[in-house]
C-alpha cells in the first residue's frame, strides 16, 4: 500500500472532494485497489487554485495537523462591488464608486497584520445549530457568525499596473488556521471607504508544501495510465519538514510502537517526529526528556 503526499495544483471549478475522488480513481486504475486510505489536508474552494495536500496510507494521520498548519494565499480584490459569498459565484449585495489610491492600500495593511478578529462569510462551511451556514444561506435564511481571533503574520500588496484610482489589487498573505481570505478581502475594501470582492484566488503554500512540489491533474492521470506512483509520491515524512527528527535506535524504536514513554531524551520540549533509520516510526511530544507518543506510523519499509 502507498503511504505518503499528492500535492495537486488544483484547477479552478473542482471541489476538493472531487480533486480526492479522481486521485482514488487513478489509484484504483494504477492497480491499487479500493483500500488505501486517501483524504485532503485543507479544503479549498472551486473558485480557487492552487495547493491541495492529498494524504494516503499513514500519513492520512497527518492530514489533521496540515489543517492546522499556516498557509499562504495570492488574491485579487476587486473595488466597486461585494457579494453575498463574497467571491464571483454571488449576488451582487453592495455597490460603491469609491476607488482607492495605492498609498490608501498600503496604509491599511498594517492594520490588518497580526492577531485580528474576523467574521466569516456567511457562505462557508461553519456550522450553525448544526446546520452549514452555506447550507442556510442558500436557503433564503438570515446567517449572523460570530467574529473570532485569527492571524495574518504576513501581508503584503504585489505589483500593480493600475493608475490612480484603482479598480483592483492583487496581494500575498499568510495566514493562521481559519482565516477566511474572502471575508479579509470585504474588511479591507471597507477599511477603504468602498466594497470590495475576490475575483482571484490561489493557495501556493500550505504547511511545508509549495508550488514547486505541486503537480496538475495531467500529470496525476498519468499514473492511471501506467505511470510509476513513485513519480508523483512525496514520503511521508515530507509532511513533517517543519518539526525536528529524532534519531531511534531498535530498541528505542520498538519501545515507541507499543506506545511506552521514552526517558532523558536531550531534545528540546516540543512536538517532534521520531525515526529509525530512515523510516518514520512516530510523532512524540518531548517534555522534560520524557518523549510520549502522539501518533504512531505502522511503516516497515521507506519504500512504502
Amino acid at each position: 500500500m502507498p503511504h505518503g503526499w499528492i500535492i495537486l495544483d488544483k484547477p479552478l471549478g473542482l471541489g476538493s472532494t472531487q480533486a480526492v475522488a479522481a486521485v482514488k480513481r487513478n489509484l484504483r486504475e494504477a492497480g491499487f485497489g479500493r483500500k488505501v486510505k486517501v483524504g485532503h489536508g485543507g479544503t479549498l474552494d472551486p473558485l480557487a487554485s492552487g495547493i491541495l495536500p492529498v494524504a494516503l496510507g499513514e500519513a492520512t494521520k497527518l492530514t489533521g495537523r496540515m489543517l492546522d498548519a499556516s498557509k499562504t494565499y495570492e488574491f485579487t480584490i476587486r473595488f466597486g462591488e461585494e457579494t453575498d459569498t463574497l467571491d464571483l459565484e454571488g449576488a451582487v449585495i453592495a455597490r460603491s464608486d469609491a476607488r482607492p489610491r495605492l498609498e490608501q492600500v498600503e496604509a491599511v495593511l498594517p492594520g490588518f497584520t497580526g492577531p485580528i478578529a474576523q467574521v466569516p462569510p456567511a457562505y462557508s462551511a461553519l456550522k450553525v445549530d448544526g446546520e452549514r451556514a452555506y447550507d442556510l444561506a442558500r436557503a433564503g435564511q438570515e446567517v449572523t457568525l460570530k467574529a473570532r481571533q485569527v492571524e495574518v503574520y504576513e501581508l503584503s500588496l504585489l505589483p500593480s499596473s493600475e493608475g490612480e484610482a484603482l479598480r483592483e489589487v492583487t496581494l500575498r498573505a499568510k495566514v493562521s488556521k481559519g482565516t477566511y481570505i474572502r471575508s479579509l478581502a470585504r474588511d479591507m475594501a471597507r477599511a477603504l471607504g468602498t466594497v470590495g470582492t475576490v475575483t482571484m484566488l490561489r493557495r501556493i503554500q500550505a504547511g511545508p508544501f509549495d508550488l514547486s512540489l505541486a503537480i496538475s491533474l495531467d500529470k496525476l492521470n498519468e499514473v492511471g495510465k501506467g505511470a510509476p506512483l513513485e513519480q508523483i509520491l512525496l514520503p511521508l515524512e515530507a509532511g513533517l519538514d517543519d518539526i525536528p527528527a529524532i534519531d531511534l535506535d531498535p530498541e528505542q524504536a520498538r519501545a515507541v510502537r507499543q506506545g511506552r514513554v521514552l526517558t532523558g531524551l536531550p531534545q528540546e520540549d516540543g512536538l517532534h517526529w521520531a525515526r529509525e533509520g530512515t523510516v518514520p516510526v512516530a510523532l512524540v511530544e518531548l517534555s522534560g526528556g520524557n518523549a510520549l507518543v502522539v501518533r504512531g506510523f505502522n511503516l516497515t519499509d521507506v519504500a512504502e
